[in-house]
């Protein structure tokens, strides 16, 4: 049964066939719209369906169409069609074909209507992957109307990386496999949404074997897979935050103990004697301690000490280099932010004060604040409250506060550099860490441990000092103090190929002490402070010269010099040394 059918969608012609099987003469079908003849279901289809592919594609194959006869039978039949075009590719007529269907068809497509009204999210692909037919389920999930989606290239509805992943003919080959399982994909709604889905699919082969449809049933797990997601890095954020706080209340007691004899206070010159009965006094109270002394002196293991030997000792210690943080970070680094609170924070971190909470915080180079962020530092101590960046809850820290500098606070406060108030708040008690130029014979005890502890930590054989090289350590001024002294032992060890020790080869020949039989036999050579500080400065240029003006780092002039990089660099600005064209 064939029909020919306009532009303007009504009946041009029909085959008698067509004609006598519905019960209608010829002439009163032509200039009929074919709705007219068809049940309410199939017009239906047809207008969502069936033409919007076939503007599409320009061909039908197989469509299934019930019309109703002039005495009200019902014809199921199975619908082919094609578009005619003239040689300038201009619309001429729509010629379908109709076959009526037998029993057994007919329940097929009773299914397939049923197939639509499925609650379940079904959609079934041609070989060559475009959209057959959907259910409404699948309609409501991605947002689209029928007609927006029959004859489409199911690939266009893919996100860009499962077009990405199936072009190329890899989804073509999936097709012609046939059934799979349980494979993810990811489709876009009307509105740009990204669902999750995972698929499953049944195979139906022509009689040749091929593919010529295949149901794919689909199952949404978008909000399962971000609640997967989110609990994921939930997990990994925590893990990090743990890890995090264990590291960081670590931290001092890893770094400390490398200072003076990797952990132990060497000595028993009276100046060390003075220093310890002090810290005896205060370490089991819970004043405030301002160490002071000049850069090496072991300023940190003094705070160590004070830590173990007080109430506090199973608390972390925790230390803060106040020189090394940025103004902008100042708040960051000491009270913690959220995420978000500003840019770059990407996650919520932890402050050093809270770090700190139940133990001792360790304020190294307090001298180095800058002025306009002291206030923030005096509310903490004062209240014991602070807010982290970002953040509206106020939260309590109990924390025993010690602090250490290099610099005359009280000169810095005349200065107008330094808030008196944060002073006396840090001072309850102060404590002097004498320079190792005053505590006589302690210089060769703190070598003679230096030296034992470098062998083992460099798999030497024991190396030992001579009754002439202790005597050239007690000539030396240490001006880079203890520090310095074990940095001289270590490139002492480094340049001692045999088991003699080399320690001429690495002490410096300024800063040397003269004998009194050296400074009788010759008083003209004895210098004025000014030639001293001239010959200092003059060498710290030497050695800023011969390292490219390289201050820290292996190689640097604070290494060739054996004084720690923030002593050199403090150095520096004293004595107003600025690099060539800078």
């Amino acid at each position: 049964m064939a029909t020919f059918i306009g532009e303007d969608g009504s009946y041009l012609d029909v085959s008698d066939a067509f004609a006598k099987r519905l019960g209608y003469s010829r002439d009163e079908i032509l200039g009929q719209s074919p709705d007219a003849f068809m049940t309410p279901a199939s017009a239906d289809r047809a207008r969502t369906e069936f033409r919007p592919a076939l503007r599409r594609t320009g061909k039908l194959e197989r469509k299934p169409i019930s019309f109703v006869s002039r005495d009200g039978e019902t014809i199921e039949c199975i619908a082919n069609a094609i578009v005619e075009l003239d040689t300038d590719d201009v619309f001429v007529r729509t010629v379908a074909m109709y076959q009526e269907i037998s029993d057994e068809a007919r329940a097929n497509f009773k299914y397939r209507d049923l197939y639509r009204e499925t609650p379940a999210m079904l959609h079934t692909l041609d070989p060559d992957g475009r959209l057959v037919t959907v259910t409404d389920r699948w309609l409501m999930k991605l947002g689209y109307e029928r007609d927006e989606v029959i004859g489409r290239p199911v690939i266009e509805f893919y996100s860009d990386a499962d077009r990405e992943r199936w072009a190329e003919g890899r989804l073509q080959a999936l097709i012609n496999a046939g059934d799979f399982n349980n494979l993810e994909r990811q489709m876009v709604t009307k509105d740009g949404r990204v669902l999750d889905l995972v698929m499953s699919a049944i195979a139906h082969r022509g009689e040749d074997g091929d593919v010529d449809q295949l149901l794919i049933a689909s199952k949404d797990l978008t909000e399962r897979k971000a609640a997967e997601r989110e609990l994921r890095k939930t997990l990994e954020e925590n893990a990090r935050l743990r890890e995090e706080l264990e590291r960081e209340r670590d931290y001092l007691r890893e770094e400390v103990n490398v200072a003076m004899n990797f952990g132990r206070i060497v000595g028993n010159s009276p100046s060390l004697k003075r220093m310890l009965q002090r810290v005896e006094a205060v370490a089991e109270t819970p004043a405030s301690v301002l160490l002071l002394g000049e850069s090496g002196v072991g300023k940190e293991l003094v705070a160590r000490a004070l830590h173990a030997r007080g109430p506090r000792s199973e608390g972390p210690l925790v230390k803060v280099n106040c020189a090394s943080i940025p103004k902008e970070l100042f708040e960051s680094e000491f009270f913690g932010h959220v995420k978000g609170a500003f840019t770059g924070a990407h996650r919520d971190r932890i402050g050093r004060f809270q770090l700190a909470d139940g133990g001792t915080l360790f304020l190294d180079e307090v001298g180095e604040i800058p002025l306009e962020l002291q206030g923030k530092l005096l509310r903490v101590l004062q209240e014991s409250e602070f807010e982290r960046v970002g953040d509206d809850e106020t939260r309590r820290v109990d924390v025993r506060v010690i602090a250490a500098t290099n610099r005359d606070l009280a000169q810095l406060i005349e200065a107008g550099e330094f808030r008196e108030d944060l002073y006396y708040r840090l001072s309850v008690f102060p404590i002097d860490v004498p320079p190792l130029r005053d505590r006589g014979d302690d210089v060769v005890q703190l070598a003679q441990e230096f030296l034992k502890q470098t062998c083992q930590e460099f798999g030497r054989e024991g190396l030992s000092l001579t009754r002439a090289q202790a005597d050239q350590l007690m000539q030396y001024d240490w001006p880079g103090n203890v520090r310095e002294l074990k940095n001289v032992i270590e490139r002492a060890v480094i340049l001692s190929p045999g088991n003699m020790l080399r320690l001429e080869a690495s002490l410096p020949t300024t800063g040397r002490r003269m004998l009194k039989s050296e400074a009788q036999a010759d008083l003209d050579s004895i210098m004025t402070e000014t030639e001293l500080k001239s010959l200092q400065r003059r060498n710290t240029i030497r050695a800023l010269k011969a390292t490219a003006w390289r201050v820290s780092g292996k190689g640097g002039a604070a290494e060739l010099l054996g004084i720690r990089p923030t002593t050199l660099s403090d150095r520096i600005r004293s004595m107003k040394i600025e690099k060539p064209g800078s």
